[in-house]
């Protein structure tokens, strides 16, 4: 185990020990485990963790055709587990929509408000006047209750059906090869969306950039293949592979943009 932990970083530690004894009360009690709603990266670490032992199985789902945040179930091989096994509701949100325009920021800004953890909340997705987001089931009533209005709009939750189809996500990642002086972290933004080192930094220090989801505010941040960057106002793009350096020392790093449309 020590040996697959310092292939993460530091500050992952804490999440790589809690999924240690994740797999612990599973091969313990002969039961699964159910998480609650986890980022691709902290995924990545349950795989990474889980996947070794022949005895045990990781399968997830946030509902939403590729969701981004799934909730993961740890269990025994022969546990055939089902939907309904990982506990998620999906809510569609009823409002004005001829009079007011909803967005992500405003919806996730009110389930936040409610005092629920980020953590019992899937993905969000907007599409035209319809909005649908993903609780843990266990606080669906709580949320189905509360959450009355998001700003000054007025707003009815209702729980949909299984009939009920819901909003896809058309989503592309473009490749590009650049040309960088070193994996830090300002130098990468800089390059990657062709602005200075000096607005690069200032974007990194106003806490405007996301490591695997995760706030970074230090411009000298070591970035590795495979992170994936979040730049607010910006966009997202991925660390695919470095291929090298040319004869003047630079890095060639493979990238993909994401180009979305919801």
């Amino acid at each position: 185990m020590e040996h697959l932990i310092q292939h993460f970083r530091k500050d992952e530690q804490p999440f790589i020990e809690q999924v240690i004894g994740w797999q612990r009360e599973v091969e313990d009690r002969y039961a699964p485990k159910l998480t609650d709603f986890l980022d691709p990266r902290q995924r990545f670490i349950v795989t990474a963790v889980v996947g070794h032992a022949d005895d045990l199985q990781v399968k997830a789902t946030g509902l939403f055709d590729a969701a981004e945040r799934e909730r993961i179930m740890i269990a025994p091989s022969y546990f055939d587990a089902t939907i309904e096994d990982f506990q998620i509701t999906v809510f569609r949100v009823n409002y004005p929509a001829k009079f007011v325009q909803l967005k992500h920021p405003d919806v996730l800004g009110a389930l936040l408000s409610l005092g629920i953890d980020r953590s019992k909340f899937g993905d969000i997705r907007v599409a035209d006047s319809t909005i649908q987001f993903a609780v843990a089931s266990e606080v669906a009533d709580y949320v189905r209750t509360n959450l009355t209005s998001i700003g000054k709009v007025k707003v009815h939750v209702e729980e949909t059906d299984g009939q009920t189809p819901l909003i896809q996500l058309e989503e592309q990642w473009v490749e590009q090869l650049i040309l960088i002086s070193s994996m830090r972290l300002d130098v990468v933004i800089a390059t990657v969306l062709n602005v200075s080192r000096q607005k690069s930094q200032s974007l990194v220090t106003a806490g405007r950039v996301k490591i695997n989801w995760t706030v970074r505010e230090n411009v000298s941040f070591e970035l590795q293949e495979g992170d994936i960057v979040s730049v607010r106002g910006f966009g997202r793009f991925k660390l695919l592979m470095t291929e090298g350096r040319t004869k003047k020392d630079k890095i060639r790093l493979q990238i993909g943009r994401l180009e979305q449309k919801s």
